[in-house]
């Protein structure tokens, strides 16, 4: 079946956490099962929760969830411009992929270099639209932020040079959506309004009929068709973006399961690294940086950090480090992942202070390795096989500093298909890994929960096969409850299913 040439489409909302990443991840495989080649884009993203691309490079989380819902790999092209938080002031500025450098937010966003910044966006996305068919962007946060407007990379002035169909989103759930929708739509100039061409209504609670006067009056009020009203699920379990979803998840151990706490850091990146445990009906996850819910746990992940040093401070002087110990000479399980892997050693150092002032640390002393941290990032996708096994694994690593192994007889965790190695473990309780995504595959999960399991009997866990499921229950929720009909009249195209 041929496809016409869908023009772009983009998901801005009138604020944050409105649901713009879902809804795009949504479209992606909407338009995939359609027929087309869609791929997605978004200008500029801050999230600690980032990825790396096939060829090395690094971009938000979130795009390269939406590419996999596209069904394609992810490439910097996605997300030029990533930045992600170093402190509540400053950002690391990761341009096409590498690291550009940190920032204050007065420094970037007042900077003199926008035009150059505006360029590199608009290249990346000139690419992408050279390639594939439809773009589906994602805007950042609220579009009615009028006052900055004339430094805008990312919503309407993108918008505007991709020749883009908006679609508003709004979230109900917060209450007062008629008047966030009203307000956003009249803050935007004549020009920008013309570009909004619907208008959806995310995480509605309770029977859509009642909102049938709503949507009259938003459509009244801003002569914009209503496209549809999403209801809030809770059984489709999308990769988050940002932290900010961390504070729905489970703090607590219970009973009856195999108890995995991820400890709870004030820097914490990548914690969709944790999403696989989370679905495993043999495992309940928590998160905590309590030293009574740590005790209660099974098994004790570090996770990934933007600022090794400061939380390993931090871990100390709250307790939470000596509770890792204790928990580990008391039989416990113990991973570290990234940086978590760096904090369970012997000493981090930092003598170039690549991460703030902090010259060095003691580590946990779990792991006979030593880390100094180095100003040039890695980030690559890697292959290997886990723990002397031979199944073939896949994950990435986005990390900066260099650890080496102090003890001889420590056994090396990864092999990576080039022969290099990765990781170190010192029994079948306590290893360090640079590896994101490791926990994705099988047979580490097995390996973690086996100790574990001697009660429980269900099947192993494939994530891959879940995450399949996922986009596609979330393409038919939309489906069910958005026309499709009138979206692709709106991108100008016949409805062809």
């Amino acid at each position: 079946m041929s496809k016409h040439t869908l023009c772009p489409i983009m998901f801005a909302g009138t604020g944050s956490d409105v649901g713009k990443s879902v809804v795009a991840a949504a479209f992606c495989r909407i338009f995939l099962q359609d027929g087309y080649r869609p791929a997605p884009f978004k200008a500029q993203n801050m999230a600690l929760n980032s990825y790396a691309t096939p060829d090395g490079l690094e971009i938000g989380r979130a795009q390269a969830v939406q590419a996999e819902a596209a069904g394609i790999p992810c490439s910097t092209d996605m997300n030029p411009i990533l930045l992600k938080p170093t402190s509540d002031r400053v950002c690391q500025v990761v341009l096409n992929g590498k690291v550009a450098g940190n920032k204050s937010a007065a420094d970037y966003f007042n900077g003199t270099d926008r035009d150059r910044l505006r360029k590199e966006v608009h290249a990346a996305f000139d690419r992408l639209r050279a390639e594939f068919n439809p773009i589906v962007i994602e805007g950042a946060g609220s579009i009615a932020e009028v006052n900055l407007r004339s430094r805008d990379l990312v919503n309407m002035p993108m918008a505007q040079y991709a020749k883009a169909a908006v679609i508003l989103v709004a979230d109900i759930d917060r209450g007062g959506v008629i008047a966030s929708v009203y307000g956003t739509m009249m803050l935007l100039s004549e020009e920008e309004r013309k570009l909004v061409k619907g208008i959806i209504i995310n995480k509605f609670r309770g029977d859509i009929s009642l909102f049938t006067d709503g949507v009259k009056i938003i459509e009244e009020l801003c002569r914009v068709p209503v496209l549809g009203v999403i209801p809030y699920f809770k059984d489709i379990h999308i990769e988050a973006e940002d932290s900010v979803m961390l504070d729905l998840k489970s703090r607590s151990a219970i009973d009856g399961k195999v108890n995995v706490v991820v400890v709870l850091l004030r820097h914490m990146s990548n914690f969709t690294d944790f999403d696989v445990l989370e679905r495993d009906e043999r495992v309940h996850l928590f998160y905590s940086n309590n030293v009574e819910e740590i005790a209660k746990a099974d098994i004790i992940i570090i996770p990934g950090t933007k600022s090794t040093l400061a939380d390993l401070y931090e871990l100390r002087k709250n307790g939470v480090a000596s509770a890792i110990i204790r928990a580990y000479r008391d039989g416990k399980t113990v991973v570290g992942i990234c940086g978590g892997y760096q904090m369970l050693g012997m000493e981090v150092c930092d003598p170039h202070h690549v991460e703030g002032k902090i010259d060095a640390l003691p580590g946990l002393g779990l792991l006979p390795v030593r880390t100094t941290m180095q100003g040039e990032k890695v980030t690559k996708q890697v292959t290997f096989t886990f723990g002397g096994g031979k199944a073939e694994c896949k994950g990435y690593e986005i990390h900066m500093g260099e650890t080496e192994i102090t003890a001889s007889n420590a056994s090396t965790l990864n092999i990576l298909a080039d022969g290099s190695t990765d990781g170190v473990q010192v029994d079948n309780r306590c290893f360090g890994t640079y590896i994101h995504g490791i926990l994705d595959n099988a047979v580490v999960i097995d390996h973690l929960l086996t100790p574990y399991l001697s009660q429980l009997e269900t099947r192993t866990f494939d994530y891959n096969e879940f995450k399949e499921e996922q986009y596609n229950k979330l393409a038919a929720h939309i489906r069910q409850h958005v026309s499709m009909e009138k979206v692709y009249e709106i991108l100008d195209v016949r409805y062809e299913i």
